[in-house]
């Protein structure tokens, strides 16, 4: 590949298009505007330069879905409605995963966030809206989830009928305050939930996968946990596995040092870093970048796992040409690749029933690798001048 990649702006098309085409899927974050539309952007506060700012209120869901559009923002039927998009995204079986962000305290929707009714309408709007475009546009419900850092998520996905997969993001954070007092709020939940209360509680409340931070894997948390540790190494494998049971567990983030374990441990990582030459990990392992939707046999993957750093992108180039995506599978072979996973990490699935529901996409229960904001979150202001 000629030239030097350069990463779009997080959560714009071309960024969301990239992280689609060259990973099992994409993850988003949806807001509602003033007009109660959905655009695709993370934080609160519009992210433009300051100066862009002046005069115009801060709040994303004080502008208007057109207003945002004009500065360079997407929205949630404009990336659907793409054609390359809905290629990856129906016909390949790509993966999305859809964030709702709640708005902040002081923003407009945020005045009185405090009163239960107004958050639990505000996000069922929100769900509702996205479930209705994702049905029109004809997206397989076994393409997308729905997750927020809400604990009311079980309640409004019940009661506003969402037929989604959902989960809700764990552990609870505030609406206000910076990235490092989020932080703060949070560690003191990790100190108390090990990883199989977490899985249990995600189990329990009848969510469809297991958004779990990658604190739950470092040494810094096991040695500060009440209750028993989870790593990434061979020793913890077994306890892992046993946990999950083959429920999804997606893994953020997942950086390249530490993405060949997530994967290899039957997790999904949602990465940052979707550079097409990042061929080789600097854990020292080969890349494969599509996982789920480009599985690897065990043999396959056996090969990848011999190569070193100066015949890796010989051997990838060869596999890309040999490995059939899941789609292309015919039966004995999906046949197999199931039987290998649910060995591999004790999946508490009938084979039948797997194959059964994954006709036209990877199984449900599959590892992926997810393009995090599209191809990897990106410093403020997001768009700088336009340029996207």
């Amino acid at each position: 590949m000629s030239g030097e990649w350069q990463q779009a702006p997080e959560n714009t098309l071309q960024s969301l298009k990239h992280g689609i085409i060259h990973s099992d899927g994409v993850e988003f974050d949806l807001r509602l505007t003033s007009d109660g539309k959905l655009i695709i952007h993370h934080d609160s506060v519009v992210s433009i330069p300051k100066h862009e700012l002046e005069g115009r209120p801060k709040w994303v869901d004080a502008w208007s879905l057109d207003e945002l559009k004009e500065v360079g923002f997407t929205s949630l039927e404009d990336f659907i409605q793409d054609s390359v998009v809905q290629k990856q995204w129906i016909e390949e079986g790509k993966m999305a995963c859809l964030e709702f962000k709640r708005p902040h305290l002081l923003s407009p929707n945020g005045r009185g966030i405090l009163n239960k009714k107004r958050q639990y309408k505000y996000m069922s709007n929100a769900m509702k809206l996205a479930e209705k475009i994702l049905d029109e546009n004809e997206i397989p419900k076994e393409n997308s989830v729905f997750y927020a850092f809400f604990r009311g998520m079980k309640q409004v996905v019940n009661e506003s009928k969402i037929e989604r997969n959902w989960a809700e993001l764990m552990p609870s954070i505030p609406t206000i305050g910076n990235r490092t007092f989020k932080r703060a709020y949070a560690y003191p939940q990790y100190m108390t939930m090990p990883f199989s209360k977490l899985v249990k509680r995600h189990r329990k409340s009848g969510a469809s996968m297991i958004p779990c931070a990658i604190e739950y894997f470092s040494p810094l948390y096991g040695k500060a946990l009440i209750g028993r540790k989870v790593g990434l190494g061979e020793k913890y494998s077994d306890y892992l596995s046993s946990c999950q049971k083959g429920m999804p567990t997606y893994v953020w983030p997942a950086k390249p040092v530490l993405e060949h374990k997530i994967l290899n441990a039957g997790m999904t990582g949602l990465t940052d870093y979707l550079d097409p030459k990042l061929t080789w990990l600097p854990s020292g392992n080969a890349r494969w970048s599509k996982p789920g939707t480009m599985p690897l046999d065990n043999s396959q993957l056996e090969l990848l796992n011999s190569s070193n750093q100066e015949d890796h992108v010989s051997i990838i180039n060869q596999l890309r040409v040999d490995v059939p995506s899941w789609k292309e599978c015919d039966n004995q072979r999906r046949t197999e690749l199931v039987k290998w996973w649910r060995k591999k990490w004790k999946w508490d699935y009938d084979i039948e029933e797997i194959l059964t529901n994954s006709k036209n996409s990877p199984p449900w229960q599959s590892v992926r690798l997810i393009g995090h904001r599209g191809s990897g979150k990106t410093p403020r202001p997001i768009l700088n001048n336009h340029s996207i």
